[in-house]
């Protein structure tokens, strides 16, 4: 299954990349004790954490939401052919993301709303791709809605000196800038209302613009992360940040704040790059939180990934 209805929204995970990101968990996610890991391998492995290398595994995918009669994608991934000289993982990618989105229905031209949460290499890759030797948008008719913080921070003119160091070099020139000199871009600050069912909020720490989608629809309620959660330990450990958050102490206190929402309004949580089902629902446990279930979703494996690059 990769399709799932929530209220009078059509959720669909469209596929670009399944597998290792080449970091442990112990580089990936530095303040998390080892113990944590190791009392927890008998289900993150094989989806989350690869047993042979100890190496993380990660997707990287499109939510797909139809609501109200358009067509939205939520977060654009890696990208094809983009030179990231300083995230090797990402360089140079050959993938079939655009056949994978047509095969959930939808042509680039049919693309009516693309959200970035945040602006990251692997979450605005597909913005553009390469034309002749131009990068143009992807999506030409396209609204694309940019948090205005994340816009000005990457923004190399501006001499913000990130955490990421060099890690994003060239995203905003290849991946940013030409949707935003088409006249395609909006940027967006305290809250940005998309749809009857759609609505986009701050949720700073991840970086100083990151954003969550609420799905609020029927009986329905969802929360699209971006990269509040990366791995399900941070559901169960949530004072624990990856490795990419530029404001560690914010990013706690933001993914503290949704996740008690999450589980509060029993809302399914859509982190970026879970791998597995997806999603998950979200419970209290004390002072942390608990994992209740998936999504149905159809769970990425090693086989299907291989099945997927197949039918290009």
């Amino acid at each position: 299954m990769e399709r799932i209805e929530l209220g009078n929204v059509g959720v669909t995970r469209v596929w670009e990349y399944f597998g290792p990101v080449d970091m442990t968990p112990e580089t990936f996610f530095p303040e998390v004790p080892e113990d944590v890991w190791d009392r927890r391998r008998d289900w993150l492995e094989p989806h989350f954490l690869n047993s042979r290398t100890n190496i993380v595994n990660s997707a990287i995918q499109t939510w797909l939401l139809r609501s109200e009669g358009k067509n939205i994608l939520v977060d654009t991934g890696v990208g094809n052919h983009k030179e990231r000289p300083y995230a090797p993982v990402w360089s140079r990618l050959d993938t079939d993301f655009l056949a994978n989105l047509a095969r959930a229905g939808v042509a680039p031209e049919d693309v009516d709303v693309v959200i970035n949460t945040h602006l990251h290499i692997d979450h605005v890759g597909w913005n553009t791709h390469l034309d002749g030797r131009d990068w143009v948008p992807t999506f030409p008719n396209a609204t694309y809605l940019m948090p205005r913080d994340d816009f000005e921070f990457w923004n190399p003119e501006n001499g913000h000196r990130p955490l990421l160091g060099r890690g994003n070099q060239n995203v905003f020139e290849d991946s940013v800038a030409p949707v935003h000199r088409a006249g395609q871009v909006v940027l967006w600050e305290g809250g940005h209302r998309i749809d009857g069912n759609l609505r986009l909020d701050p949720a700073p720490g991840h970086t100083p613009g990151s954003s969550v989608l609420t799905l609020d629809s029927g009986a329905d309620r969802a929360l699209f992360v971006g990269d509040l959660v990366h791995s399900p330990v941070q559901i169960l450990e949530p004072d624990h940040n990856s490795c990419f958050c530029e404001d560690p102490a914010g990013a706690r206190a933001t993914r503290r704040r949704l996740l008690g929402w999450a589980a509060d309004h029993h809302a399914l949580l859509f982190p970026a790059h879970l791998a597995g089902h997806g999603a998950a629902e979200v419970a209290r446990d004390a002072d942390k939180f608990a994992i209740k279930g998936w999504a149905p979703f159809d769970p990425y494996t090693e086989q299907r990934r291989d099945h997927l690059k197949g039918t290009k």
